[in-house]
């Protein structure tokens, strides 16, 4: 399942299923989440949460092989009922601002629709983000929501 993409950067971009990752690339991945969900964003929550063995872990690295960025994405109905879903979207400190963020969005995406078919995606977005998801074509619904002490809405990316 392992699958490399071209890319605009100098960033490799993989996907790989759970089995596939080696343990310094979980360890990286759960390093990452970490520094940035939790340290950054001071934020105490369970990260680990028994779904990562689900899903297709998206891998951005740089030629030297250092976790840049990630996300996970996941089928219709094993996060959200009757969507795909794509989560835990993160970028290094370092490298934002550079566009890395877009990239990896576009790879998630464009993953999502190769792996599983051209579906609906949601997605439980942290509300100062949603300008950013929305360009790529997702809208929110519903109420807002705070998750961890982050206030959250729920957007939809339709086919």
């Amino acid at each position: 399942m392992m699958t490399n993409y071209s890319n605009k950067s100098e960033v490799i971009w993989q996907s790989k299923a759970f089995e596939e990752l080696s343990t310094k690339e979980l360890y990286e991945i759960l390093a990452l989440r970490t520094e940035v969900f939790v340290v950054e964003q001071n934020c105490v929550f369970q990260d680990m949460d028994f779904k990562d063995d689900v899903a297709i872990h998206i891998l951005g690295k740089s030629s030297e092989g250092k976790l840049l960025a990630y996300s996970r994405i996941f089928d219709k109905d094993l996060y959200y009922s009757g969507f795909l879903a794509i989560g835990r979207v993160v970028t290094k400190a370092s490298n934002r601002k550079g566009g890395l963020g877009i990239e990896l969005l576009e790879q998630s995406i464009k993953t999502c629709y190769a792996t599983y078919g051209v579906l609906p995606i949601k997605i439980g977005a942290q509300k100062y983000l949603t300008r950013f998801y929305s360009k790529f074509g997702f809208k929110e619904i519903g109420e807002d929501y705070i998750e961890d002490g982050i206030l959250h809405c729920i957007m939809i990316k339709e086919e």
